[in-house]
């Protein structure tokens, strides 16, 4: 495999979710394991287990995708100690023109956030560190002013309010309510265009779910689809999705609704309960009309 690139980041800029996307952080799974089980994904393969090296050469072809896509893939330094580094969505995001360093919820993942401040100073990005207010990146949804941020075992009302006192009224946050044992908002809900958005209706009320139909077209996800993490794509701009094949419903839909869907098998990796939005920290997207 070519090497990751070197060229230092121009910019922060993430408004939205679907977007052309420049600029992404990842981390090689090198050290996956499921050591403490923290999610009901995790709970089914706690016996089975993850093959490293097949979890790698995944790892290794989602990044090839991305970058014949154009874009620009920066690595994160591994550790044997965190072993869910690969899911870089949720030790930072972006709103608008501001990187966020989140507080992690869960004991196992404590100190990824280090990792990442390290690297942005090296890199001499400036950052804001969310201190004592649980949130995670996961949660984090942007659609050019509003924000969507889930509140779950992950992410408390103070961080959420928080961010609302920093961002002032630049953008408009609003919390979503969902099932808990979901996990994050990104695995049960996703934007992948101005006007169209994944859901799976059985994890939020139907309150929250009338709301976001008056803004979307809402592709339901399956309850089997869900467990694969079905509405955890990947929009890479110029309706372009990174899809795992193994979600047929939901890449018929999609490619039904006119968007390109390129597959690419993660399920190595989905074992731990990410799949390609985990996987991503968007730094730079370039605005578009699409």
């Amino acid at each position: 495999m070519e090497p990751y690139e070197t060229i230092p980041p121009q910019k922060i800029h993430c408004y939205t979710e679907y977007d052309v996307l420049k600029k992404v952080i990842v981390c090689q799974p090198q050290y996956m394991t499921i050591r403490d089980v923290i999610n009901e994904t995790q709970k089914h393969f706690k016996n089975e287990g993850i093959h490293i090296e097949k979890a790698l050469e995944q790892h290794n072809q989602f990044v090839d995708t991305l970058r014949q896509n154009h874009v620009e893939v920066y690595l994160l330094p591994y550790h044997r100690k965190y072993p869910e580094q690969v899911f870089t969505r949720d030790i930072g995001f972006v709103l608008g023109e501001t990187i966020f360093v989140a507080d992690m919820a869960s004991k196992v993942r404590n100190g990824e956030e280090e990792v990442l401040k390290r690297w942005l100073e090296d890199e001499e990005i400036s950052y804001y560190n969310i201190i004592g207010h649980q949130i995670e990146g996961g949660d984090v949804i942007i659609d050019r002013d509003r924000i969507y941020i889930g509140l779950s075992d992950r992410t408390k009302k103070e961080a959420i309010e928080q961010i609302q006192k920093l961002l002032n009224k630049q953008f408009e946050i609003i919390p979503v309510h969902f099932h808990e044992k979901y996990l994050h908002l990104d695995c049960v809900f996703n934007i992948v265009s101005p006007d169209v958005a994944l859901i799976f209706p059985g994890a939020l009320d139907q309150e929250h779910i009338g709301k976001l139909k008056e803004r979307y077209e809402l592709i339901e996800v399956t309850e089997e689809e869900q467990f694969t993490l079905g509405t955890n794509v990947l929009s890479i701009g110029n309706r372009k999705i990174i899809s795992l094949p193994v979600n047929k419903k939901v890449n018929e839909a999609l490619r039904n609704h006119g968007f390109e869907v390129i597959e690419v098998d993660i399920t190595e990796i989905i074992k731990s309960g990410g799949s390609f939005r985990c996987c991503t920290l968007p730094i730079e997207r370039e605005s578009t009309k699409n």
